[in-house]
């Protein structure tokens, strides 16, 4: 017997030489040609019927709409040859309402993973050619088992939605289906990337997942997400309202920020969704990735020494120190349209992956507001939960004043980015290039929230406010006096309008010149690369939510 318990058998050909690991059970271990080839044509049929989905027609109508199918988008999102796929013959289990005769192999949803750019990640991709990518119970099953997976090994999870929501027929099994994903959407979180890509319907519960995942991309005029749809819109509100405008990729990518970035086409959505994910780490165990790069770390950029206009109220356009700060000057922005008086995106520096984080002069004034507030937040608590190290570039005059503002809650949502900032143990690189006024100053990355370098230029600002508001409440006597004032007004410059103050009292570590600024963040980031910095032990915190 072998130690697997197997047994020798004589062999025609090499006369018991060759072990067996089958038991007998009373006949020769040896193979049967004819008998293994039996079901060789029913696999290619099954496999045939699962690889046309919903059929020919169906497939028609997706085109017709500018879309592709989710094997096409799979093809398109990951390396050539690289998918390997999992279920592709589960059914569902329904036999309510027909449903019995109505099966698909793959039952509306492709799993399993691939590599982009040659690193792991796990997909399912919901496939509309069938019961319109309606979730069912095994539907369900399917995603949960690459979720599972992903996991198991630490790598990055990508759905590609398209469905019309729960499986009706299935009814509450269908919900539970549900439920199963939004669990594992929670416990992966800040363990693996989580990217959604909502290319086509996606409504009612179906929204949740995506809503807990770190990132969702959709695509014009071709994707929705909404809790509730136009009809039921107009029944309970008497609104009337499309699908667009409802929950389209423009109004979730410009108004509500549910949405991080909105594309023409299918196509652009899955390319940017391989530029995104080579920026990423696989899990939060695996450090940021990182890449050969030939852009010298201390290459010199002279213009910048006149980027602050010598007008303290004239805007300058932050992205042109964003990307001659990040190698060959590459910046994947997150929410642009969206909150657009702050910028977070990724790059890198020195081949390495950053988040970087910059107030928008360009885009009122560079002011923190509850979107920018919001946007900025989660951006951060991203990059720490992944290790990415945050550069935060600071002009910012304050906080927006107006009830529109305290009335929406400027307060708590403006605490969230101060909890996200204070909280985060990455290194953590700050640079002041004008304005770092009031409240705002000690949010963005200040040392006091332990900014590991803080930076400043000779342009910086650092003070309580601008120097015309403190001299008209300090000598408020005096207002009626323009003679005095302007006096006045001229020597708080002159104390406060730089970064020396600062500096002298250590919130500031050094004023640099800006032509150096990429120098300095690429040896700021070599030093604290191996920073360890952890948080008191708790279950989990209670950020101002």
């Amino acid at each position: 017997m072998q130690p697997g318990g197997g047994a020798w058998v004589e062999s025609p050909l090499r006369q018991g030489i060759l072990p067996c690991h089958l038991p007998l059970q009373g006949r020769e271990c040896h193979s049967n040609p004819h008998r293994m080839s039996a079901n060789m044509p029913e696999l290619e049929r099954r496999r045939a019927a699962a690889l046309l989905g919903g059929g020919q027609a169906r497939i028609d109508a997706q085109h017709a709409k500018g879309k592709l199918t989710a094997r096409e988008r799979l093809d398109v999102l990951l390396d050539a040859g690289s998918f390997v796929e999992q279920d592709m013959f589960v059914e569902h289990n329904c036999t309510d309402f027909g449903m019995a005769e109505q099966r698909v192999p793959g039952d509306g949803v492709v799993t399993g993973s691939g590599t982009i750019n040659g690193r792991l990640v796990f997909v399912y991709a919901q496939d509309f050619t069938v019961f319109g990518g309606a979730l069912s119970e095994r539907h369900a099953q399917k995603i949960c088992k690459v979720m599972d997976m992903a996991l198991k090994v630490g790598a990055p999870i990508i759905g590609l939605n398209d469905s019309g929501g729960a499986r009706i027929q299935e009814g509450v099994a269908s919900l539970g289906g549900y439920a199963e994903v939004f669990q594992r959407n929670a416990l992966a979180s800040g363990v693996v990337p989580q990217l959604s890509l909502v290319m086509g319907p996606c409504a009612g519960g179906a929204v949740y997942s995506p809503a807990i995942t770190d990132f969702i991309f959709m695509v014009e005029d071709s994707s929705y997400m909404f809790v509730t749809g136009p009809e039921v819109v107009k029944t309970v509100t008497n609104e009337s309202v499309t699908q667009e405008e409802l929950g389209g990729a423009l109004t979730h990518s410009t108004r509500t920020g549910v949405a991080d970035l909105a594309f023409a086409n299918d196509i652009e959505a899955l390319l940017a969704a391989r530029d995104f994910i080579t920026l990423l780490p696989s899990s939060n165990r695996a450090g940021v990735p990182e890449l050969p790069c030939d852009d010298p770390f201390d290459r010199m950029e002279p213009g910048l020494d006149t980027l602050v206009p010598a007008n303290a109220n004239q805007p300058y356009d932050m992205h042109e120190l964003v990307r001659k700060i990040l190698d060959h000057g590459d910046f994947f922005e997150i929410a642009p349209a969206h909150g657009a008086n702050i910028i977070c995106g990724f790059g890198r520096v020195e081949g390495r992956t950053v988040g970087v984080v910059a107030n928008q002069p360009m885009v009122l004034a560079g002011v923190l507001d509850i979107d920018a507030s919001r946007k900025a937040a989660r951006f951060v608590r991203f990059c720490d939960a992944f290790e990415i190290p945050l550069v935060t570039l600071v002009d910012v005059p304050g906080f927006l004043p107006g009830t529109a503002q305290e009335h929406g809650g400027i307060i708590k949502h403006g605490a969230k980015l101060l909890y996200a900032y204070a909280e985060a143990t990455v290194p953590k690189i700050t640079l002041i290039t004008r304005k770092a006024y009031g409240g705002a100053y000690d949010v963005m990355a200040s040392k006091h929230l332990r900014g590991d370098l803080n930076l400043a230029w000779p342009t910086a600002e650092i003070a309580v406010m601008g120097a015309r508001g403190a001299v008209e409440i300090i000598f408020r006597a005096d207002r009626g006096d323009a003679e005095k004032i302007a006096a006045k007004t001229a020597e708080y410059e002159t104390r406060f309008a730089n970064p020396f103050v600062a500096a002298s009292m250590g919130f500031i570590d050094d004023v640099i010149m800006p032509r150096d600024t990429r120098r300095r963040i690429a040896l700021g980031l070599r030093m604290l690369r191996g920073k360890r910095l952890a948080n008191p032990w708790k279950k989990h915190d209670n950020m101002p939510l």
